[in-house]
């Protein structure tokens, strides 16, 4: 920070903020619901794929894929959406018992409480009469004294009240919408094996594309992630066709 910025008029202490990227600057990993979709949709496409290849590989009629492999695409899809909102739910009943306690220590300990402010900030670098400073300043604020201790002592940080309903029906109507792209070919053609065919070509090109797009919702190296999410749907679907191949009708 320059001093032309310090010399500048402040707010409640704190100078202007300097130049730099935009303070709105949003990304993609930010937008919860587009995340949701392109996590349900990669992972709705694998069961119905494997199933429809084991089908297909134990000579099976595309009609009776078809439906089996939507049967497996709803169930999934409800399973799955309530699996993310009972976690939800219990991450937001683990959140309230936790501050309930830091709430109710810093009232009965409060000098213990204040130690462990202190020795958060020791950890960043800060010393003598600014750590006493800053602990002051923290505590005077009860909101404010619990937020930092469950933020930085317990790393955990409020989840939205709206978003459990929510991600579980975006996370679980995405799984359903995706697990009907490899069972389309089935629907549309006559020739089991064709429809194989046509079936993996457009559900490996949508696995890589999800996992790209997965990757980046999760800060993660697109290409790798892309890759393993292309070899994990073809190895199942791979396994369940040669299984049932082997098995026989």
């Amino acid at each position: 920070m320059t001093d032309a910025t310090l010399d500048e008029p402040t707010r409640d202490g704190l100078p202007p903020m300097p130049p730099g990227p935009p303070h709105e600057e949003k990304h993609f990993a930010q937008n919860p619901v587009l995340r949701d979709l392109v996590i349900g949709a990669a992972e709705g496409m694998v069961v119905p794929f494997a199933l429809a290849a084991a089908l297909a590989g134990a000579a099976a009629a595309n009609p009776l894929i078809a439906k089996a492999g939507l049967a497996a695409t709803a169930a999934g899809g409800v399973a799955l959406g309530l699996g993310v909102y009972l976690g939800a739910r219990n991450d937001a009943g683990h959140y309230a018992a936790e501050r309930a306690r830091e709430e109710e220590e810093s009232r009965l300990y409060p000098d213990r409480e204040k130690w462990e402010v202190a020795a958060i900030l020791h950890r960043y670098g800060v010393r003598g009469e600014v750590l006493r400073q800053a602990v002051d300043a923290i505590a005077a604020d009860r909101k404010k004294w619990v937020d930092f201790m469950m933020r930085f002592e317990l790393d955990l940080t409020e989840p939205d009240p709206h978003r459990a309903a929510q991600s579980a029906a975006t996370v679980g109507g995405a799984f359903a919408l995706g697990g009907l792209l490899p069972l389309l070919p089935y629907m549309l053609l006559g020739s089991p094996s064709a429809a194989l065919l046509v079936s993996c070509t457009l559900t490996g090109a949508a696995l890589f594309g999800l996992g790209w797009l997965k990757a980046r919702a999760r800060g993660l190296p697109p290409l790798r992630v892309a890759l393993q999410s292309l070899a994990i749907g073809g190895a199942a679907a791979v396994l369940a066709y040669l299984a049932a191949s082997l098995l026989g009708p």
